[in-house]
Formats: structure tokens, C-alpha cells, sequence
């Protein structure tokens, strides 16, 4: 990688927090992305906020950039299993998107039974839980173990809290058509093992995941969000990967899941009103870590554009102009 973690420190204030452009409408802030409406279309703005625990912990440098490359590289790998809603890539951090009615549910899929948050099948596991969203699990698991098969466990879209539910509740409650319900579960279900079979080939392990679904002006469901990034997913190295479980060891992870943890040990994330910062060498560990993922997913090395959001505006005039 030819980004250094001086580079990173010297970059550590030049990150996109937030956005407020005069193009177009801003029609929604979400935990990550920052959503417009210009010239009738829909455009996803990625930031480097870093969320966890439903709240934002860091801003962590050119991570929106290494999200929306990411998803995009994906997008182009699964189009032939389900249509998706990319229509271009202006920017580093920006996706011009279609429009689509958004299924109220994110469909996880888990290849490994793992986690520390109150959704995450270990801690439910580990409590005694054995039907987690439907799904029941055996005896004896041990925390990180690969189960038999990928399993699907749906979560609620809300803005306070995600909730964890069952298929038959989904269609029970009218969240869902059984027939809606089948097609995102079978179109998740190959996305992961698409996913997982990249992965394998690049020297890492596809954990877990969560797509989100929506429907377009004609009704069909297309594939919608992000795509496999190291925000959506969990990443294990499959050199290591062994070893390690059968010492009780924590995987060696490509994701965020060492922020996480740092938060969990040092305050209440769920509870606390004010969490402290996250650590300075976290956030280049975190940041690093990110350009690794994108380099190592796509085979491209990560080059960051620089100048912020008057470079994302500059970007977005000459794409709506032309």
C-alpha cells in the first residue's frame, strides 16, 4: 500500500464529517451517507463517519472513498444475479443512484456464528438463545465457528434501534409478501456465496454481511445501499483463520470490529450520552485498514483524491452539466 500512516496523520482533520451542498436537495442524513435529490435523481454521498452501536464513534480518513469504490466494484460482480440501483460514479465518494422504495428490512447473512453487538448471533448464542430469527441453531457452537450453511438473520429498519425478527413475523406483521420474502432471501443467499467465492480466491473469509433491498417506479426489487464494504461486512483472513480458532484466538479481522471492541471495554456505547474519542492510532489502524480491504478486494491500488467537499461539488456540477 503507498499510503503511509504518516500520510494518514496528516490527513487525520481532512475528513468529509458532514455535507451541505447547494445542488439539489438534501433529503436525508444517515449514519454514513449523506442523501440528494438533484435534477430528479438520487445521489448517495459517502462520508468517513465511522458508526457502531446505532451512533457515530470517529471520522476515520478516506473511508467514504474506499466504501463507495468498494460497492461499486461489487455492484459490476453481482449485477448478473440481481439488478442493483448504481447508475454512475461521479466522485470517489459519490454514487448517482435510482430511485426505489425501500424494503424495511436488512437481510444479514452469516457464514460464522460471531459478534459483540445485542443483534450478533454469539451474544444471543452465548446467552442461551438458540431460535435466533428463525433460525435454530445447534449445541456446542463455539464463538467464531463456521455453521453448516450460511443462515439469514433479518433485522427491522429503524432509526432508533435495529430489532431482530423472524421471516414468519416479517410476513405475518405485513412488513412483506411471502413471495417478496423468498426472492430477497434466495437473491441473498447467492449474493453471499458470490461474495464469499471472491473473497476465498483474494486470501479472505466473507463473514457476515447485510444487503438492503428496494423496490423501482416498476416494481421490481433491485439491490440497493452498499455492497460487501468493510462497513457492511466482516472480514477474516483465511491464512490465519485456523490457527486461531482452534487456540480460542480472535480472527485476524479487516474490519472495524477492533474499534468496537475498544468502545465496549472503555464505556457503555449503547447507553453512555457522551462517548470519549476513539484513540488517535485506532484511527490510523482503522483507516489503514480500510485502504487494504479495497486494494485487496479489487486489485487496484488505492490512490485518494484529495480536496474534500469542494472537490465532490466540483464533481457533481461537470456530471449534472453534462
Amino acid at each position: 500500500m503507498t499510503v503511509s500512516q504518516d500520510f494518514i496523520l496528516q490527513n487525520l482533520t481532512n475528513v468529509i464529517e458532514k455535507t451541505d451542498f447547494p445542488l439539489g436537495k438534501k433529503i436525508y442524513q444517515g449514519k454514513v451517507r449523506d442523501t440528494y435529490e438533484i435534477n430528479g435523481k438520487r445521489v448517495l454521498i459517502t462520508t468517513d463517519r465511522q458508526s457502531a452501536f446505532d451512533r457515530i464513534l470517529a471520522s476515520i480518513p478516506f473511508k467514504g472513498q474506499v466504501l463507495n469504490r468498494i460497492s461499486a466494484f461489487w455492484f459490476g460482480k453481482t449485477k448478473d444475479i440481481i439488478e442493483n440501483h448504481l447508475i454512475a460514479v461521479p466522485d470517489a465518494n459519490v454514487s448517482v443512484v435510482k430511485k426505489a422504495t425501500v424494503l424495511p428490512i436488512e437481510m444479514v447473512v452469516r457464514g460464522y456464528i460471531t459478534g459483540t453487538t445485542s443483534t450478533s448471533a454469539w451474544v444471543n448464542y452465548n446467552k442461551g438463545v438458540r431460535d435466533f430469527c428463525g433460525v435454530r441453531l445447534p449445541e456446542g457452537l463455539k464463538k467464531n465457528q463456521k455453521f453448516e450453511h450460511p443462515i439469514i438473520t433479518p433485522t427491522t429498519k429503524t432509526e432508533a434501534h435495529d430489532e431482530k425478527i423472524s421471516p414468519k413475523e416479517i410476513v405475518e406483521r405485513g412488513i412483506m409478501t411471502e413471495d417478496d420474502w423468498d426472492f430477497v432471501a434466495d437473491k441473498a443467499l447467492r449474493l453471499f456465496q458470490r461474495g464469499s467465492e471472491i473473497s476465498a480466491k483474494n486470501g479472505f473469509i466473507l463473514v457476515d454481511t447485510k444487503y438492503e433491498f428496494g423496490k423501482d417506479s416498476e416494481g421490481n426489487i433491485i439491490l440497493i445501499d452498499e455492497i460487501h464494504t468493510p462497513d457492511s461486512s466482516r472480514y477474516w483472513k483465511v491464512s490465519t483463520y485456523e490457527e486461531r480458532f482452534s487456540k480460542g484466538e480472535e480472527p485476524e479481522t479487516f474490519d472495524k470490529e477492533f474499534l468496537r471492541l475498544w468502545f465496549v471495554e472503555h464505556c457503555d456505547p449503547y447507553n453512555d450520552k457522551v462517548l470519549p474519542d476513539a484513540p488517535q492510532d485506532l484511527v490510523v489502524k482503522l483507516s489503514e485498514k480500510y485502504m487494504q480491504a479495497f486494494e485487496t478486494i479489487t486489485g487496484e491500488e488505492f490512490v485518494p483524491e484529495m480536496g474534500g467537499v469542494t472537490r465532490i461539488e466540483e464533481n457533481l456540477k461537470k456530471y449534472f452539466e453534462e
